[in-house]
């Protein structure tokens, strides 16, 4: 047994020094690794990084040539010399090549002599092993209680990593917050701030995936926006209430998950190609609005319990904000009613009552004049036309004012969707062909009024709204020949289906294009949207449904 000396301790010192000055982990894993290497005399050094499960997550090697380690491919499993290194001391195997005869060596691993073994801990937990081999004349006791000391200071400097790295996130969301918080209340619409929380917290989180799931219809959710590449496959996830979105959304409390593919039962198993996972509820005032996902690749590192307190603060910080802005888009609504009220009555009490004086009295001069043979016909005649003017101003008026308190109950839903096509031929290029169908009939001719009664005016206008925005997004970008719009009322719900043959959206502008109200509107009336590829993957297909209360 050989005693560490004092110039070995005073060397120790000096490396552990070394490593508590650094604030960049990946530099305190590599020093160490490299210190450990230097101290023994060892050929071959490595730190295997384990996940909560005890799996390796990272491996920090020094001494074998990268080729060389890219050939062996996986670091080592948990079985043989590293099966045996014990948790809360070192293991020394100087005959290593007798030792591992139980387990060949790897292909293309390099012949090792002897080994060191030694746990590093951090609060009582093993964070890694570190693996030295091949010292010249075999490793001692005084070597394994070195690397003890020396796997101290490192757990020392992993952790004060830590501690920086966490400041840096903290100030990170926090900014990210802010971010959130100020786009929302300088009145950016809810499907724009949607997508600004998700690219946000996708970036501060270093996540590669981030999803918002939202309610959908019935008691399910489904995913309305992702962030991250090839992220929009994912758009349109059903979530179901079984599921871990649906759990944090009931008890308010957000959730980690070490890797979503080990796990047994996945409800969403498009989730199973991923590792990490971290899930974070939109709460305000107990009302749910709905759930972010954070995804990061297999293999990639774990979400910590710093991630998901500062996840859930700023989705709650978002979904309160969401709240303000949604609060703030009635206050306008209701000013914008004000107004129109306002209108009507000057209307009424003013420019009707002139107009109506005004034709009382036109009508009086020509009974007078009437009566009288020196006045000829056509003046007659000229003064008819005039108070016929009036009466027909007076009645647009009354339609006026009628629509401003009523904006939607002049115009029967069928005759405004006519209108819109007939609109659209301008833009297009060509008329699109129109199907209205309510309970099963075609609808071929006439205002179908019982319809506005069926969906009420607030639906009405949204369907209006959304063939409007469908045939002005084909004419803005698909360069389409032909489109369809198929209209669709039966079991107390509405579909809008608009086709056409043109060349399709992009995927990473749908989002940003004229449809940007489409989901919000769907969500209304606790419907869905969506947007994809036509029939033989050409075209564009988009799918509205609401739900008739």
């Amino acid at each position: 047994m050989t005693e560490t000396t004092t110039s070995d301790l005073t060397t120790i010192i000096s490396h552990a020094l070394d490593l508590t000055t650094r604030l960049d982990r990946q530099s305190v894993l590599q020093t160490f690794v490299d210190s450990s290497v230097e101290l023994t005399g060892a050929k071959y050094g490595a730190l295997a990084v384990l996940d909560s499960s005890g799996e390796t997550l990272e491996f920090v090697y020094t001494g074998m040539p990268h080729h060389l380690a890219e050939r062996i491919g996986n670091p080592p499993a948990g079985h043989g010399v590293f099966g045996d290194l014990p948790n809360d001391t070192y293991l020394i195997v100087n005959d290593l090549e007798h030792y591992i005869n139980r387990y060949p060596w790897p292909k293309h691993h390099p012949h090792m002599t002897s080994f060191l073994g030694v746990p590093m801990r951090i609060h009582s937990r093993v964070y890694g092993r570190l693996y030295l081999a091949d010292k010249e004349g075999g490793f001692q006791d005084s070597d394994g209680r070195n690397m003890e000391l020396l796997s101290q200071a490192a757990a020392i400097a992993v952790e004060n990593s830590r501690l920086y790295a966490e400041s840096n996130s903290r100030a990170m969301w926090i900014a990210a917050s802010r971010a959130i918080t100020t786009a929302l209340l300088e009145g950016t619409d809810e499907e724009e701030a949607l997508e600004l929380i998700a690219r946000e917290m996708r970036r501060v989180a270093r996540a590669d995936i981030s999803l918002i799931v939202l309610p959908s219809i019935g008691n399910s959710w489904a995913c309305e926006f992702a962030e991250g590449e090839g992220a929009q496959r994912l758009i349109g996830l059903d979530f179901p209430p079984g599921g871990r979105a649906q759990t944090v959304i009931r008890e308010g409390t957000g959730l980690i998950v070490d890797s979503m593919t080990r796990q047994s039962h996945l409800l969403v198993p498009e989730l199973a190609e991923f590792g990490a996972a971290l899930y974070a509820p939109m709460l305000s005032k107990g009302k749910p609005l709905g759930v972010i996902v954070l995804l990061r690749q297999i293999n990639g590192p774990e979400f910590d319990l710093a991630d998901l307190s500062m996840a859930e603060n700023v989705a709650r910080q978002a979904a309160l904000a969401l709240e303000l802005a949604s609060a703030r888009q009635t206050q306008t609504l209701a000013e914008q009613l004000e107004d129109r009220a306002q209108i009507s009555r000057d209307l009424h009490d003013l420019a009707i009552q002139q107009l109506f004086a005004s034709g009382m009295e036109l009508s009086a001069v020509r009974g007078d004049l009437a009566t009288e043979d020196a006045v000829p016909d056509t003046v007659l005649d000229r003064l008819d036309t005039a108070i016929d003017s009036i009466d027909s101003s007076v009645t647009q008026i009354r339609q006026i004012i009628y629509s401003l308190r009523d904006p939607s109950a002049t115009v029967p839903l069928v005759t405004r969707l006519r209108h819109e096509i007939t609109l659209a031929h301008t833009s297009l290029g060509f008329t699109p062909t129109l199907k209205i169908s309510n309970l099963g009939e075609i609808i071929t001719s006439g205002a179908h009024t019982e319809i506005d009664d069926e969906l009420g005016s607030d639906i009405a206008d949204d369907v209006a709204a959304v063939v409007r925005e469908c045939l002005s997004n084909t004419a803005r970008h698909a360069n389409a020949t032909e489109a369809h719009v198929e209209v669709r009322i039966e079991n107390q719900r509405v579909e809008v289906r608009v086709t056409d043959d043109g060349q399709g959206v992009n995927p990473e502008l749908s989002r940003r294009s004229g449809l940007s109200n489409l989901a919000a509107r769907a969500r209304r009336h606790h419907g869905t949207f969506s947007i994809r590829p036509g029939a033989h993957s050409t075209g564009t297909r988009v799918e509205w449904m609401a739900f008739v209360d």
